[in-house]
């Protein structure tokens, strides 16, 4: 072996750590607090509901609103992203996001609830999907479940952090300004998305050929790196922009994707109510503060669980199982969770079931990327993150409402649990179809690729 030849794995180790280390920590700040002001709402519901008027239903309209705007904006903020850069766009949703986050602390009504909501939606949309293809122009596909992962365990994280802190503001904060706990938590938690804005503009770098952080021989090998996958991806798939947004394929996966997200947003925007609810279903009693501590565990178990699954993903190559098995596992334990009869046996359960989504989530994501570029990779993305973000106002109404008609959460508990192994046998079905487009399904939507 040449002293070129083994000077390649080095130089990849050394340029694909530097990389992680200068955008994966930032991406995860940027994402920590993106998650926390679209779900800080479940802990707010906590007296909020009260100040309102809100019913159950409306909570669960109110949180759900969000995702209408953010649906139908995706695919072109998306687009937007792929045209203009990366730290520009992500840079424009954050000031717009943190400015309607903080208004939020000011909502007089019922009404003003759902249109700040709705715009909130508008805002962040394009966020997600456009850090999921900022990492494609950085990191090669072997690479890209632990990448994902990395960034994706700020979900998780947000919950562990962000419901003792969100909790805490509420409670300490109360009349601060003259407003109630739950308004000063808004105003103070939208903030950092401004801040950050203007850090993102200076911060980012759009592309490895723009990188100089790196050394030359760095920047070379990763521009060369990317550009040759892209081009070997475009030649095995030829999938255009419009391709993308009408392939049978890229739908299904939108609709696996939807039911993770069932499961994700159902747990976030309830889960701080359920544990409220102990004190009625088994006599315990907790303070605010405490509710957010409790909320924290099954993602701090989450957080944990995602690295390591995604990292054995990477590591055998193996990934629609990856999906599948903690997407059965999630989806069976929360009606398992309906028949205990002890808090802590609950909340074993209910933190499988976010160990479960935790870990579908950032090896789902290596499916769609694996045979989308360009053009295509934004719309295509944003279009899966479209409809399965539909799930995001699917899951805190449908659970609302039948927590509204029956007095329980059990049956929205049991809608939970059916989106999840929905998921996880759509995924399968997936891997076994025919060869498509021109593709193996097995490298598209199955093992290796």
């Amino acid at each position: 072996m040449t002293t070129a030849e083994t000077s390649v794995p080095e130089l990849e180790r050394r340029t694909i750590r530097k990389v992680a280390l200068r955008l994966l920590p930032f991406l995860g700040l940027l994402y920590f607090i993106n998650y926390l002001d679209r779900t800080n709402i479940g802990f707010a519901k906590l007296t909020m509901s009260v100040d309102l008027g809100l019913t159950q239903t409306a909570f669960g309209l109110a949180s759900g609103i969000f995702f209408i705007g953010y649906l139908f904006l995706e695919v072109p903020s998306n687009l937007a992203l792929h045209r203009f850069g990366a730290r520009r766009w992500i840079a424009r949703i954050m000031i717009t996001w943190g400015i309607i986050a903080s208004a939020m602390a000011f909502v007089p009504n019922e009404g003003v609830l759902y249109v700040l909501r709705f715009l909130l939606g508008v805002a962040e949309a394009g966020f997600f999907p456009g850090i999921i293809l900022y990492l494609t122009f950085w990191f090669p596909k072997r690479e890209r479940a632990k990448v994902v992962a990395w960034f994706m365990v700020a979900i998780p994280i947000s919950t562990v952090l962000g419901a003792p802190m969100s909790t805490a503001i509420m409670q300490l904060g109360d009349g601060l300004f003259g407003l109630a706990g739950w308004r000063v938590m808004f105003l103070f938690e939208g903030i950092p998305a401004i801040a950050l804005a203007f850090i993102t503009w200076f911060f980012l770098t759009d592309k490895p050929q723009d990188a100089k952080w790196l050394k030359d021989d760095e920047r070379a090998w990763l521009t060369a790196e990317m550009e040759a996958e892209a081009a070997g991806t475009e030649q095995r798939f030829h999938f255009p922009l419009r391709k993308a947004l009408t392939n049978g394929r890229v739908i299904a996966l939108a609709f696996v994707y939807f039911g993770i997200v069932y499961g994700l947003y159902a747990l976030s925007f309830f889960l701080p109510t359920i544990i409220s609810g102990f004190q009625q279903q088994f006599g315990v009693e907790y303070s605010l503060v405490q509710v957010g501590l409790i909320t924290a565990i099954p993602y701090a178990l989450g957080a944990v669980a995602m690295i390591l699954w995604a990292r054995h993903g990477d590591r055998t190559g193996e990934r629609t199982w990856h999906v599948a098995i903690p997407a059965f596992v999630g989806g069976l334990a929360i009606p398992v969770a309906l028949y205990l009869q002890n808090p802590t046996l609950v909340m074993v359960a209910v933190s499988v079931c976010a160990i479960g989504v935790c870990c579908a989530l950032p090896t789902f994501w290596t499916l769609p990327t694996a045979f989308l570029t360009g053009a295509a990779a934004a719309g295509g993305i944003a279009l899966v993150n479209s409809i399965g973000n539909i799930a995001g106002f699917a899951a805190p109404y449908i659970t609302g409402f039948l927590a509204d008609g029956t007095g329980s959460q059990n049956a929205g508990m049991w809608a939970v649990g059916a989106a999840m192994v929905g998921a996880g046998i759509l995924v399968l079905i997936l891997r076994g179809l025919p060869k498509a487009d021109g593709a193996d399904p097995s490298s598209a939507v199955g093992d290796r690729h």
